[in-house]
């Protein structure tokens, strides 16, 4: 790990949004709790971030969110049944989701002020440390993971480390998108960013793909962050005002994107991960074959 790289253990998951795109599922149930095949969105996203070495999620929630904290807690009744019925694969894979002593906070975003505003949230908790922000309603299919991607290159250069996917030139307006100064590879020194550029202004298609690492310098910047597009604190412009300091590098990482917040994307993600399961792709197929 280079010099100027403190060690990455915390992460930041913003997951106070109404998931608006995928009502009425989402009206009593939280979108990041929605299943993947057959665990939540959030349970691939968790998995992802420990991967990557994180000790320590902080979940920034909101009204009506209670059940994400439960999730990761023990079911007394539901494992005792599991276990007085023999099917203790079943209870081994819920007891590996749960969280350990300490490695979970969680605090509340009062307001949806934006993704920025939601991360600013959390600086108590993150206190003076790098730390990663995972977007809960975004998988990525990827091995190793996204964030693992990101925090290997965050040990050799340090500074902040973006992740970012290719898009088509004619979608570049929905997303934030990066501003390249070079490029080796994979990797890109970053000049610039801006958060959903109007048509033909993007100063290229590398899409801000919700895997960041970055420095707890960004939270006294989003403090008095101006509202911007949408009326929102974003997170986008808060990096572009810290970049005149600190050094970005975009990451575009290796694997699948699935944004599970889409009611279309949520259908992908459960189609193509459930024909990568070696015990459930065979009948998947055959049930697709089937529809078509």
């Amino acid at each position: 790990m280079t010099a100027s790289a403190r060690r990455l253990r915390k992460a930041v998951l913003p997951v106070a949004g109404l998931g608006t795109r995928v009502l009425p599922g989402t009206k009593t149930t939280p979108k990041e709790l929605l299943n993947v095949v057959d665990r939540p969105i959030l349970s691939y996203i968790v998995e992802e971030a420990r991967e990557a070495g994180i000790e320590h999620i902080v979940f920034v929630t909101g009204r009506s969110k209670g059940a994400i904290e439960d999730y990761f807690d023990h079911q007394i009744e539901l494992e005792a049944q599991l276990l007085a019925k023999g099917k203790t694969d079943i209870l081994d894979a819920m007891i590996a989701e749960l969280a350990t002593a300490g490695e979970m906070s969680f605090t509340r975003q009062m307001q949806p002020l934006g993704l920025g505003h939601a991360v600013w949230c959390a600086r108590d908790i993150i206190g003076d440390e790098p730390f990663a922000v995972l977007l809960p309603d975004v998988i990525v299919d990827s091995q190793p993971g996204a964030l693992k991607q990101l925090a290997d290159v965050y040990a050799r250069v340090g500074g902040n480390v973006i992740g970012v996917e290719a898009v088509p030139e004619s979608e570049t307006h929905k997303y934030g998108i990066v501003d390249p100064e070079n490029r080796d590879g994979r990797h890109i020194r970053m000049k610039g960013m801006v958060e959903k550029p109007p048509r033909g202004e993007a100063p290229s298609n590398l899409s801000i793909a919700g895997r960041y690492i970055l420095q707890p310098e960004i939270f006294g910047i989003l403090e008095n962050q101006p509202r911007g597009a949408g009326g929102e604190i974003q997170l986008t412009d808060g990096m572009a005002r810290l970049m005149k300091d600190q050094t970005f590098t975009a990451v575009e990482y290796e694997g699948v994107t699935h944004d599970c917040g889409d009611k279309i994307g949520l259908l992908r993600a459960n189609v193509a991960l459930a024909l990568k399961r070696p015990d459930l792709g065979e009948a998947a197929r055959a049930a697709l074959t089937a529809l078509l």
